[in-house]
């Protein structure tokens, strides 16, 4: 059975956890409950146990903790879609970002949470041109060559709409498998319909 909020950054078992990845998960499990808006640094100081101070030795200030919280997620949705653009055909296109993008949204439930539907964070990405490209990208891809307005609208719908089910109880009590499977065939159902 999924649950419903697996962390973020998985962290290797070869590896030890770091200060930075501690930073992480506590800035999210605050973000997820509080929203960014909500959350102190100092929040996410006293629920570490450390100083404000010993945040600042990881970044300078709370917009560069919140991109460091999200951005490996964005760079796997990035790497996702540019692996699909080099791919001939637009069906094995899309059908590949729906695999990637339904992995991305099962192992990083509350970045992917966070990530697309808090405003703090859609006003960090609006500034960082490089992360809005990537939007740019994996709408375009989606929605196809020459889109017509509705071609976009089911992409925005369909990207919109991967947040809704990670915040339903019923949703996330789903087997993963079965979750993945009705999150695909929606896509293709909306982003793979013949043109007339």
């Amino acid at each position: 059975m999924a649950t419903p909020a697996a962390p973020s950054q998985a962290v290797p078992a070869d590896r030890a956890v770091s200060g930075r990845d501690r930073v992480h998960a506590s800035a999210l499990r605050l973000f997820a409950e509080f929203g960014v808006s909500g959350t102190s640094l100092q929040m996410i100081a006293d629920d570490m146990g450390v100083t404000k101070a010993a945040l600042y030795y990881h970044y300078k200030t709370k917009d560069e903790l919140v991109l460091g919280v999200i951005r490996p997620l964005l760079e796997r949705v990035s790497r996702t879609v540019e692996a699909a653009r080099r791919l001939r055909s637009r069906r094995a296109q899309v059908e590949f970002v729906l695999d990637g993008l339904v992995d991305v949204v099962l192992d990083a439930r509350r970045s992917y949470v966070v990530a697309t539907s808090d405003r703090s964070v859609g006003h960090l990405l609006e500034r960082d041109a490089e992360l809005q490209q990537m939007g740019e990208r994996l709408v375009d891809l989606l929605a196809g060559p020459d889109p017509t307005a509705v071609d976009r609208l089911r992409t925005i719908l369909f990207l919109s709409g991967l947040t809704g089910p990670l915040s339903d109880p019923e949703c996330t009590a789903m087997p993963e498998d079965e979750f993945r499977a009705t999150v695909v065939d929606t896509g293709r159902r909306l982003l793979l319909v013949r043109r007339t």
